[in-house]
């Protein structure tokens, strides 16, 4: 098979998480490991051997303990792993198959660049009827900031560059999760809109989460000064409230799905209906 294409710089990636342990940002964080405890309340059955997997804050390994409960937290790097048993890839799984009844990872997906692959191997981790719950960043977040950083370059350098990383569209996430072999996949999305002073205060919070630019392909070189000044500008302008802040928008995208077991629920035979479907929807003209 070819190798997927290298959408992001995994060694920078590793560099960034270790800057942002300089000053962390971890309100997105903390708020998803919340999230992870209230979907696992609605689940009723236990789960006595479960992975964080290559979440780079601690907040939902924390969350998820449990007396009854082995759980080993895998960090994506040396500087991340506080509390942490190991530090793995993310890319290249190094568990053996059936090892966990529950597999989670926080916010850490969105930079892999063979999700399938990834997917795969979470899969292949679980034990019969185990459960994989994941959230990423993804669908249309940040999306004013990629419009006013695009607009500023094209009005003062010319041309655009990649800044901001593509996202995960959130309709692809169930099709994937089948590709791996999971049972009864679902997605959702949790958008919210968190408020910033000005853009560089969502920088700010940006580099706290080690969510700069990691792209292959990405420019390197710090945008000129007068294109973020002008950036801002823009912001300003376009995407302020009456007060004037201004509003970041962010996607979470939550994916959950099954290790196959004979116990599950699975779908009827097809041409197993009863019932007509025109009659179910109304449509007495083809009845």
């Amino acid at each position: 098979m070819p190798n997927p294409p290298q959408i992001f710089d995994r060694a920078l990636l590793r560099r960034r998480l270790a800057r942002a342990q300089r000053a962390p940002c971890d309100f997105l964080a903390n708020r998803v490991a919340g999230d992870f405890a209230y979907r696992l309340i609605g689940v009723s059955r236990d789960f006595p051997r479960a992975l964080d997997y290559g979440s780079p804050h601690p907040a939902a390994a924390r969350a998820l303990a449990a007396p009854d409960r082995t759980f080993v937290r895998a960090a994506p790097s040396r500087e991340t792993a506080s509390g942490a048993d190991l530090v793995i890839d993310e890319e290249a799984s190094p568990f053996a198959p059936e090892t966990f009844d529950l597999v989670v990872s926080a916010l850490a997906l969105q930079w892999v660049n063979d999700l399938p692959g990834v997917f795969a191997q979470i899969r292949r981790s679980l034990a019969p009827d185990g459960l994989f719950l994941a959230a990423l960043v993804g669908g249309q977040s940040f999306a004013e900031l990629r419009h006013c950083l695009a607009r500023a370059q094209e009005e003062l350098e010319g041309g655009a560059s990649p800044r901001v990383f593509p996202f995960v569209d959130l309709r692809d996430l169930g099709a994937l999760l089948q590709r791996a072999g999971f049972a009864l996949p679902v997605t959702d999305c949790d958008s919210l809109v968190v408020r910033y002073d000005d853009m560089f205060a969502l920088l700010r919070d940006l580099r706290g989460m080690g969510a700069t630019n990691v792209l292959a392909a990405g420019a390197r070189r710090p945008l000129q000064r007068r294109t973020l000044f002008r950036a801002a500008e823009i912001y300003q302008s376009e995407f302020a409230d009456a007060d004037g802040r201004i509003r970041a928008s962010v996607d979470i995208l939550w994916l959950s799905g099954w290790a196959p077991h004979e116990s599950q629920q699975k779908p009827l035979p097809r041409g197993s209906a009863q019932v007509p479907l025109a009659r179910v929807l109304g449509d007495k003209s083809r009845i």
